[in-house]
């Protein structure tokens, strides 16, 4: 009797122990397949505001906070803009100064709890930038997909579309470089996105299936003028491009891809978005499993896509090694086996999303060389 109650005993503490396992692997896949549209990844710290003076902000000292570049400081109904580190002005050893170039809604207190973010405005096009622009709605497979569309005197548009930690105010920070070029720019909002369909079961798919809504907005674009389209995709939007070249049935209109910091391998994405909310490295693999299993991603299917063979168009790449959401390994291996198609821009110390943040110079020149072909 005492061996059939300890084996029972065992059993269930099994069972219980994997349940949990279970759980927790899915919670972590959650970090990827949940990640809000607009919300700073976790990778990004939170950090305090310590004071503010003309022009300045100080906050908490991490590596974060020490970056180069120029970014947003997204809060609790608050949103500014801060430019490089000022070392010259006087702050205690723990914390940092950064220009404040403005603050755009709400108000920076001390104490208030804020994130850097790549996305530099807020609002449209209009309000942001100043450019004339339309609310279009592009109908997609789930319903319609709302966009800004900015227009330009070319019959070359340039499609622009977000990924994860980003909305569609993301592209904005290009935009008006591109309108300077005279391209038109579509700017579209995805599945999951506010104002989009609601993905029919919530989850991100990271480009799987939302890549059919950019397919809309190439299918949009040759409809109401474009000859043909260069897809601008940062992070799972970079997927979505990807995916668009090789299985879209309007393919041959596509001349070009601008790739910032492309989702190659969404197995080594998940892992580190698992892992900035703290998984246990053991937990890690269950969470790949949980996501296989919630959404039916499996790696042959979303690398074949980034394969060097299926490349079939010109590509931009913008990617440094100090991105921690998707690794820079896999975008140099693309450029190294395609030379002839894929022109690499590295940008060091920049976190994903962030290259034109950290070199904007840089990666307008790029741009510039990239497209003066397609103009």
């Amino acid at each position: 009797m005492r061996t059939a109650k300890a084996t029972a005993a065992a059993v269930t503490a099994i069972t219980v122990a994997g349940a949990a396992a279970v759980a927790a692997g899915r919670f972590a896949s959650d970090a990827a397949l949940k990640a809000p549209p607009g919300r700073p990844l976790p990778t990004e710290p939170r950090l305090t505001v310590h004071g503010t003076a003309a022009g300045r902000v100080t906050l908490t000292r991490t590596l974060a906070s020490l970056r180069p570049g120029s970014y947003g400081l997204a809060g609790d109904g608050c949103h500014a803009v801060v430019g490089p580190v000022l070392d010259s002005a006087p702050h205690p050893p723990d914390s940092v100064v950064r220009r404040l170039e403005r603050v755009a809604h709400g108000s920076l207190e001390p104490g208030d709890k804020v994130r850097l973010t790549p996305s530099l405005y807020i609002g449209d096009p209009g309000t942001a930038l100043g450019l004339d622009h339309t609310d279009v709605e592009i109908p997609g497979e789930l319903g319609p997909l709302p966009a800004w569309f900015v227009p330009g005197a070319r019959d070359t548009w340039i499609i622009t579309v977000h990924g994860l930690g980003a909305g569609r105010e993301l592209p904005m920070n290009v935009m008006a470089f591109l309108h300077g070029l005279r391209f038109p720019v579509l700017d579209l909002a995805y599945r999951g996105d506010p104002g989009a369909p609601r993905s029919p079961d919530g989850l991100n798919h990271l480009g799987e299936t939302e890549w059919r809504d950019l397919d809309a907005a190439v299918r949009h674009a040759t409809a109401h003028g474009a000859a043909r389209v260069v897809l601008y995709g940062w992070s799972t939007g970079a997927t979505m491009a990807l995916r668009t070249v090789a299985h879209s049935s309007l393919r041959d209109r596509v001349g070009g891809l601008v790739l910032d910091s492309p989702v190659l391998n969404w197995e080594a994405t998940l892992r580190a978005l698992a892992a900035a909310r703290r998984t246990p490295s053991p937990l890690l693999p269950l969470a790949v499993r949980a996501a296989q299993g919630r959404t039916g991603l499996y790696g042959d299917r979303i690398d074949e896509a980034a394969h060097p063979e299926r490349l079939t168009v010109p590509a931009l790449i913008l990617h440094g090694p100090d991105d921690l959401v998707a690794p820079w390994a896999f975008s140099r291996r693309l450029a190294d086996r395609r030379p002839d198609l894929v022109t690499l821009h590295t940008v060091p110390q920049a976190p994903h999303n962030a290259m034109w943040n950290v070199d904007p110079s840089g990666c307008e020149e790029a741009l510039r060389r990239f497209l003066t072909p397609m103009m």
